[in-house]
């Protein structure tokens, strides 16, 4: 039989205290019934002995403490789940925003997932082909993994996820593949930017949407990544599709966790944090994987924003310890206007090299990325050079180096809208590492430079696309 209480001891901010409350269970749901007859959704966040701290997930503004009827209803948060979910658009808390009604449901699922058995794991092989030749060719995203994007305040994280979303596929076919794209604490205009853009590329069919808008209670918020990933948990273990799932902004996310650990008197830890972020951020990036047995994946891309473009910070600092990587996006190449500005430097795929060459992607695409990635580390280093004794000054070789640095960040790096291949990525990456002369390549063997590499066929291809450019090349080539 359930009990109902009628009044609350206390209400602070998003929470109420229920005194002498029987057998009630950690996230266990309550329904509130206000003196008007509404009705609102709280979980249980603490429980000290028959005293209970409730979570208010539409906020306490009206509540009485006298009058508020409170009802436990035995379960944790649930999750109505159908293959229906596709092209909606739901709220924080998984309530349909889209006005096309309710979901039929199939089944419903807690939020919080179940407990994947490390031994009962797939390691993570094959890639996820984004599109984007600076993800793709360098940080390769492979299936089963949580690969996060570190941004910064004013860079263009938003449209680089857009763009995944609409490029996003499997490469084998006949293999069904669906987005579950979740924004938390963003404003209006943003939310229709994602809405809009998935719309007019033709995508929403197989993306899953949550939205949390900034003016939403934050307790919302802190629902909204658990609700997208057991929408792609459901979809990829019991409809065999492998899931991409892209949630942004991860700090929004955590800072709301900050108010609300605040609100219940939580001891905090750095800048403020709770000291369980940790184990929190743990708790969504590890529902990434493939089960054995299982047809279907899920893969994790989540987006933050350091504040201060401060790799330190907390969250970006516990983010980079839990998964396995991060792609990195850099504001000075984001004032040169180059999109997307991938860093690729301090950018990496721990998992890359058992998901690509032969029987993946292209069996020279390790070579291929080993050496971009040398060759534009030396880039660095001979910018550094060039600001203490100028370019003038430069051998021949740096000079030429100093070429291929500016045509690989305007034409490997800077791509714009454009959707590539992993074939046309790798041919980019042949064409320009075929400007350096052949003996500058010495991450590559004999046998494949023979097969890929074209000094003349490279000079001509950025001569076609820049006519400033012949020349510059053929100036450096000649010393």
């Amino acid at each position: 039989m359930a009990l109902q209480y009628v009044g609350l001891s206390e209400i602070n901010g998003p929470l109420v205290v229920l005194d002498h409350v029987k057998n009630a269970s950690y996230d266990e749901m309550v329904e509130f019934v206000l003196q008007n007859g509404s009705k609102r959704q709280g979980r249980v966040v603490q429980i000290e002995g028959d005293k209970a701290v409730i979570q208010i997930f539409e906020g306490t503004n009206s509540l009485s403490l006298k009058n508020t009827k409170t009802r436990l209803l035995g379960k944790p948060m649930e999750l109505s789940l159908s293959k229906e979910m596709l092209g909606r658009v739901f709220n924080g808390a998984g309530k349909p925003i889209d006005g096309l009604g309710d979901i039929y449901a199939e089944k419903s699922a807690d939020i919080n997932g179940q407990p994947l058995n490390p031994v009962s794991r797939t390691y993570p092989q094959n890639y996820i082909n984004t599109g984007i030749s600076s993800i793709d060719c360098l940080t390769t995203l492979i299936r089963g993994q949580k690969l996060p994007i570190f941004s910064g305040s004013g860079l263009p994280h938003n449209q680089l996820a857009v763009q995944i979303v609409k490029n996003a596929q499997v490469a084998e076919e006949g293999q069904e593949f669906a987005v579950v794209f979740a924004a938390m604490g963003v404003t209006n205009d943003v939310a229709n930017y994602f809405r809009r853009s998935f719309e007019e590329a033709g995508v929403m069919d197989h993306v899953v949407m949550f939205l949390n808008l900034s003016n939403d209670p934050i307790i919302e918020r802190t629902l909204a990544p658990r609700c997208a990933l057991t929408a792609a948990e459901y979809l990829a273990f019991e409809h065999d599709m492998h899931v991409l799932v892209i949630y942004t902004d991860i700090t929004s996310y955590c800072e709301a966790l900050r108010e609300y650990s605040s609100s219940k008197g939580e001891i905090p830890g750095r800048k403020g944090y709770p000291g369980y972020l940790y184990s929190d951020l743990a708790s969504l990036y590890e529902r990434a994987g493939i089960a054995k047995g299982a047809k279907g994946s899920v893969t994790q891309i989540p987006i933050l924003t350091m504040p201060n473009n401060d790799i330190t910070h907390p969250v970006p600092d516990l983010t980079g310890y839990i998964t396995e990587g991060q792609i990195t996006l850099d504001p000075e190449l984001s004032s040169m206007g180059i999109f997307p500005p991938v860093n690729v430097l301090p950018s990496l795929s721990r998992l890359m090299k058992d998901g690509i060459g032969e029987g993946f992607t292209r069996a020279d695409h390790q070579d291929v990325a080993n050496q971009l990635f040398a060759a534009y580390a030396h880039v660095q280093d001979v910018k550094a050079l060039t600001s203490v004794i100028g370019e003038d000054e430069l051998s021949a070789a740096d000079k030429k180096f100093m070429t291929f640095g500016r045509l690989f960040e305007q034409h490997f790096l800077n791509q714009g809208d454009e959707n590539r291949s992993i074939e046309e990525t790798l041919n980019l990456g042949w064409m320009l590492l075929s400007v350096l002369p052949r003996t500058s390549l010495d991450r590559l063997d004999n046998k494949l430079l023979d097969q890929f590499y074209d000094h003349e066929k490279a000079v001509e291809y950025f001569g076609l696309q820049e006519s400033n450019v012949i020349k510059e090349l053929k100036d450096a080539v000649n010393g």
